[in-house]
């Protein structure tokens, strides 16, 4: 009972809840760790490996018992992560060598994400997980190889476009899930089904990444109802306030002043973790979670979108992406 108000305290104050305390007094209250061995023979894909919660996920998911796929745009900074968590395994006694593996790919690029896939899944023909924690907030507009505005492509429309080219392999494998990280700037933001690159409207790199996190929670829940009964679940996340080298270049100011109280990458990769490792039985299918809970999608009435908004979105990228309904929905 004390636990539990002090979460909902937590949870409807924001500031301490999502700051590095917030994380320390909820987990004095979970029932213990994920059972060691949890993800043994099951495999993993990570994207946005390279640093931060993806490379500290990719980590704990490899001392789970994961085959563990950490997904890079740019292959040096990947070696380098898959260097750092290698060593780290090896120190603690764990033969990295059968655990990660190195995967290349611009999720901003629709083809450098179909060629990947192709590749992948002719690989990887089960997967049991796919973590969606690439993300980026650029100072300015920028385009994509097909034109998109760069933190649309790289949050929304690749995943959306590698997650469906991935269902055969994820159907494959059940229970698999799919697990997308979004952002508390989400509760600001309200679809813009009509602009879904904001393109109407005057730059700022904050709003757009929290439109992109906001359809993030939204395609976790869609592609939950269009994948009932096919053994895939989805899911939604906030990592909290956390301490990675992508916030720090992207809000230094807001990095400076907070970081005595930020998250380290492992207490922000906590609940995507769990996500991925804990049976779905315990889970709530298409929920946005933090903290190992399920939080609510929008906290004041003005950010909630329509049936028609939500259909709107998912035709939209399925257009974009050049996925028809046909392959969106067989089986």
């Amino acid at each position: 009972m004390i636990a539990t108000a002090i979460d909902r305290v937590l949870d409807w104050t924001v500031f301490p809840g999502y700051t590095s305390l917030g994380y320390r007094l909820r987990a004095a209250a979970w029932d213990g760790d994920i059972p060691a061995g949890a993800l043994e023979g099951r495999t993993v894909l990570v994207t946005g490996a390279s640093s931060g919660i993806g490379e500290a996920a990719a980590e704990r998911l490899a001392r789970l018992g994961a085959r563990v796929h950490m997904l890079a745009r740019d292959r040096e900074r990947g070696e380098a992560a898959l260097e750092r968590a290698g060593s780290r395994l090896e120190a603690s006694g764990i033969d990295a060598g059968p655990r990660l593996e190195l995967e290349r790919c611009d999720l901003s690029d629709l083809d450098s994400v179909r060629g990947f896939a192709a590749d992948f899944a002719s690989r990887v023909p089960e997967l049991h997980g796919l973590l969606h924690n690439a993300g980026v907030l650029p100072p300015g507009r920028r385009r994509t190889p097909q034109g998109h505005e760069l933190a649309f492509a790289t949050n929304v429309v690749g995943p959306f476009l590698l997650t469906n080219l991935l269902l055969p392999s994820l159907r494959a494998g059940p229970p698999s899930r799919v697990v997308l990280a979004s952002s508390g700037g989400m509760y600001t933001a309200r679809l813009r089904a009509d602009d879904l690159e904001l393109e109407g409207r005057e730059y700022d790199g904050t709003r757009v990444y929290a439109h992109t996190k906001r359809i993030e929670v939204i395609l976790a829940e869609l592609w939950a109802q269009r994948e009932r009964g096919s053994g895939v679940s989805f899911a939604s996340f906030h990592p909290g306030w956390v301490d990675t080298p992508g916030l720090e270049t992207s809000l230094p100011r807001f990095h400076r002043l907070l970081r005595p109280l930020l998250r380290d990458a492992g207490q922000g990769a906590d609940t995507a973790v769990w996500l991925l490792a804990t049976p779905a039985s315990e889970q709530r299918p298409g929920a946005f979670w933090h903290d190992r809970r399920p939080r609510p999608a929008h906290r004041v009435p003005w950010t909630r979108e329509s049936d028609a908004e939500r259909d709107r979105l998912w035709n939209e990228l399925a257009r974009i992406t050049g996925r028809s309904e046909d392959e969106k929905g067989d089986r």
